[in-house]
């Protein structure tokens, strides 16, 4: 599938202001499953230094210096790629009879350390939800996630909330409701509960009951034989090629489309966003 992709991001202060670094992470993850065609990213004001990266969590970002003063700050994205990967479960598991909670290797742990979690740090509330998904699965390791987005699926309701950073699990778990992010927040931990790898992720989908589009959150697990593979609890499903990763991470922070600060009296304004997404 070929997805072209329009996302501006504009950011306004109501007098002049010192933009301190930023990071911008808008450029798609690109490997075997999705292809770069085009791509054109646009900052204004112009930054004195930019620089190309991967992060620490191996995502593309740019990395952008400014001088001077400016009441505004605009990144334009513009992208278009092919998504290969059509089947998301084609690949051979290489330790498929281990139940949950899952144990890695020995040697595994400090790469993987990262996206676990103690299982007795882990809320009852989030626990709850993960046993009761595990135990539909019979606590097999590779049926649990696409067990347990389908679940979160069925049983929450999904908002729009276009400000503010994800909710802890356990509330998200208890109201039952929640937006893509909060629940991409909850499904990692609840596979974190059972011992699985897992992170959040930042990108976009292509979602038919969705006229407007909007920068998405879901998840990716570690499975063994598999990599890393994606969930989306929002919709219930396994990822495949209607899904365009921009960044992954441990936490949702650094996965974050555009993150910096300012120095200046104004108060922090909130981000405005504008997309459009075209396949074929």
């Amino acid at each position: 599938m070929l997805i072209t992709i329009h996302h501006c991001v504009r950011y306004r202060y109501d007098s002049p202001v010192f933009l301190e670094p930023h990071t911008v992470r808008l450029f798609p993850r690109l490997g075997a499953s999705v292809r770069l065609v085009a791509s054109d990213l646009q900052v204004d004001p112009v930054p004195w230094v930019r620089a190309d990266n991967l992060d620490k969590e191996g995502n593309t970002v740019f990395q952008t210096w400014f001088e001077g003063q400016t009441s505004h700050l605009t990144v334009d994205s513009r992208v278009t790629v092919e998504t290969l990967v059509t089947d998301p479960f084609r690949f051979l598991a290489t330790d498929p009879a281990w139940p949950l909670p899952y144990v890695y290797p020995p040697g595994w742990g400090p790469t993987l350390a990262p996206y676990r979690r103690a299982p007795d740090a882990v809320p009852d509330a989030v626990r709850e939800l993960a046993l009761a998904a595990a135990n539909d699965t019979r606590r097999d390791q590779l049926t649990f996630p696409p067990v347990l987005a389908q679940r979160m699926h069925d049983e929450f309701v999904v908002v729009h909330r276009e400000e503010g950073p994800p909710r802890p699990a356990p509330e998200t778990a208890g109201a039952k409701t929640g937006a893509c992010r909060d629940l991409a927040v909850l499904f990692v931990e609840c596979c974190r509960a059972m011992g699985l790898a897992a992170r959040f992720v930042s990108g976009y989908a292509v979602a038919a009951d969705s006229p407007q589009p909007e920068l998405h959150a879901w998840a990716e697990v570690y499975l063994r034989g598999g990599g890393w593979r994606g969930f989306d609890p929002s919709l219930g499903l396994a990822v495949s090629d209607r899904h365009v990763v921009l960044a992954a991470a441990a936490e949702p922070d650094d996965a974050a489309p555009v993150s910096g600060t300012f120095r200046g009296d104004c108060p922090a304004l909130q981000p405005t966003h504008e997309m459009s997404m075209e396949t074929r």
